[in-house]
């Protein structure tokens, strides 16, 4: 299997949540650390991207700040390219309870010979759970420049390999990989979810 860098983008703002989703507390721990402990299964070099460091600076991670703040989750995400020791790169939402690694796996098997690998569930894709080559990095840079901030405007660039529904039900049959947390609401499923886990 590729070795690859794991990028956690932990730059949102959390308004509608109305507290910093990084830090939420499920089952005695952060989201934040479970996501890194997770990822690091899979890489050894983990790196979160944050403007606030000193929030992070307790967790097994490089802390990476963004290069061009303000400009959301592509900006992360070029940040994070930037800065990781490998060619290719897990990003993810760090706000991501459930991934499953078996998923993941597969994922980065299918890397070789393409740009941006990345799940497409009921038509809609997933680029905040996706693997993106160093290549990326001039596409995204232009479309940075010209004042872009949607990450699938640079795919005609680079080589996509979309990872079918039907290929993610193998691993995944219930999505959970791709929940994230964005209102009180998705928070208190989460944690009903995360204690039947837990029971389980």
């Amino acid at each position: 299997m590729l070795t690859i860098s794991s990028i956690v983008l932990a730059g949102g703002q959390s308004s509608r949540l109305g507290m910093d989703k990084s830090f939420v507390n499920v089952n005695g721990q952060s989201l934040i650390e479970q996501i890194a402990a997770k990822l690091t299964r899979l890489s050894d070099d983990v790196i979160i991207v944050t403007n606030s460091p000193e929030k992070y600076d307790h967790l097994e991670a490089r802390l990476v700040g963004d290069i061009y703040p303000g400009k959301g989750a592509l900006g992360g995400i070029y940040s994070g390219l930037r800065a990781a020791a490998n060619t290719y790169n897990l990003v993810v939402a760090c706000d991501m309870p459930f991934l499953d690694l078996n998923l993941l796996r597969y994922m980065i098997l299918l890397a070789r010979g393409h740009d941006v690998i990345i799940p497409k569930i009921g038509g809609f894709l997933e680029p905040l759970h996706a693997l993106y080559s160093k290549s990326c990095l001039e596409p995204i840079d232009r479309l940075l420049a010209w004042g872009g901030l949607k990450i699938v405007d640079f795919f005609s660039e680079v080589r996509v390999r979309y990872v079918e529904e039907k290929e993610v039900d193998i691993f995944d049959p219930q999505h959970l990989s791709f929940f994230n947390v964005n209102t009180p609401n998705d928070l208190e499923e989460m944690k009903k979810m995360a204690r039947r886990d837990k029971r389980s």
